[in-house]
């Protein structure tokens, strides 16, 4: 199949136009989701455990699912994906219309089909990413690839905006079942799409790709280690992490029991963060400051970060949760461009990767243990969400303060990036691919 000239060929339109579907629609179950349970049983400790189920399946199979997407089909790992996802949320459905009561059953589906929808989606991104090279002309790759993400990042804000109000209109089950004829939706558009795919008759093995991934772990470990600025930064992000995961997931307990407003404000608050985010962005990428002010205004923005988030905890006036939503989202954008420019610059290419390995890994750990936390500490403090954020923003910003003072941090962030690549640290790796070696013969194969 020869590559196609055009961006918007009948491949890849097809895929983009299935993609927004899917995001949109994603983003209005996530709503109904969360919201449903609230109302129904008033637990924060279900909606924890909820988030915490959903969020496991991407930790768990995500170092599998690119090797999965190599070795089989992609055309057809993304139908089936969005198929399977797409009925599993209509018999949700289906079940919520006719069977509403006894409302244990119920949310047990709810959970199952929560953890498939994540699970399914644990394979089908990496295909994803990995088939747009293969449907976009080549040197329009990296344009397409952004248009991808655009769409992604506008369904988002858009399907948070307006989630909420279409929740208190419609309701949860109409919420659910545009989400599930979306990805069917998909599904049929994808059936129509051709991608080219060379899959080698003999590929790693998902043992071996996770011992590769265990290796890869390993030697980001040492080579943090080794770097206490950098293994500070490590440890106290993760920290930070922790503790904004309350902020984040008992959001609609803070909408309607704090700010006492419409379910439709958690979609406003989660889009008025997004587009301060968005000017956080721009302010890091046009500002031409030198590395230190750039460098300290980072450290100062993370501070103000955090107390943007505890300071939600004392109010209840929607106007000044806006405003302190809206700063922190512009305080998270700029010190997330800088921090991940920080991080790039100062690690050598050789190892980067593992290093941000090391990273997804810790975040992705932690994260579903802070959720299942997070709604068992709310049900045992009486919904106390006030206190709850406060606390939260108190602890984040004394770990803010304390990078931001961190002598072995300073002298990391203001460091000259390096030359080169400690030899040592390339060793385990290389010594793993020469006592390893994968020569497979391909098969060029076209999938319709």
């Amino acid at each position: 199949m020869a590559r196609p000239t055009k961006l918007m060929n009948r491949n890849f339109t097809l895929l983009f136009i299935g993609q927004t579907i899917n995001s949109l629609g994603s983003q209005g179950f996530a709503i109904a989701m969360l919201f449903w349970v609230k109302h129904e049983t008033e637990s924060a400790t279900l909606m924890g455990m909820l988030m915490m189920f959903s969020s496991l399946p991407a930790i768990l199979l995500g170092p599998l699912g690119g090797v999965f997407a190599d070795r089989h089909s992609r055309r057809l790992i993304i139908i089936l994906s969005d198929a399977i996802r797409g009925i599993s949320v209509v018999t949700l459905v289906i079940w919520m219309i006719l069977r509403p009561e006894p409302l244990t059953p119920l949310l047990i589906w709810l959970f199952v089909v929560s953890t498939m929808v994540n699970t399914v989606g644990s394979f089908f991104t990496p295909a994803i990413i990995a088939a747009v090279p293969d449907i976009a002309p080549e040197e329009r790759v990296n344009t397409a690839n952004s248009l991808m993400q655009v769409s992604f990042q506008l369904s988002t804000l858009i399907g948070q905006g307006i989630g909420g109000t279409v929740f208190r209109i419609l309701g949860a089950p109409i919420l659910f079942l545009i989400n599930g004829v979306g990805y069917l939706l998909a599904a049929v558009l994808e059936v129509f799409i051709t991608i080219p795919q060379v899959i080698p008759t003999e590929v790693p093995g998902c043992k071996k790709a996770l011992n590769q991934y265990l290796l890869d772990t390993r030697e980001g470990i040492r080579y943090v280690r080794g770097r206490p600025g950098l293994r500070n930064l490590v440890l106290i992000s993760a920290l930070i992490n922790f503790f904004t995961v309350p902020v984040i997931m008992l959001l609609p307990f803070y909408v309607e029991d704090v700010l006492r407003v419409y379910v439709d404000w958690y979609g406003y608050l989660i889009a008025i963060y997004g587009v301060g985010a968005l000017i956080g962005y721009v302010i890091s990428g046009a500002g031409r400051f030198s590395a230190r002010i750039t460098g300290n205004l980072m450290l100062g923005f993370m501070v103000l970060e955090s107390i943007s988030q505890g300071a939600l905890g004392l109010t209840n006036m929607v106007q000044w949760a806006m405003a302190l939503v809206f700063l922190g989202g512009i305080f998270s954008g700029y010190v997330t461009v800088i921090l991940t420019t920080v991080l790039q610059l100062r690690t050598p290419k050789e190892i980067r990767g593992r290093v941000y390995s090391l990273l997804s890994t810790i975040a992705g750990a932690i994260t579903p243990i802070a959720m299942g936390l997070s709604g068992v500490i709310a049900d045992l403090a009486n919904h106390n969400i006030g206190l709850i954020y406060l606390v939260s923003g108190a602890i984040m910003t004394l770990l803010s303060c304390w990078i931001a003072t961190d002598r072995a941090f300073r002298e990391f962030l203001f460091s000259p990036p390096p030359a080169d690549l400690d030899s040592s640290v390339q060793s385990e790796a290389e010594i793993a691919t020469v006592r390893e070696p994968v020569i497979a013969p391909e098969v060029v194969r076209e999938e319709r």
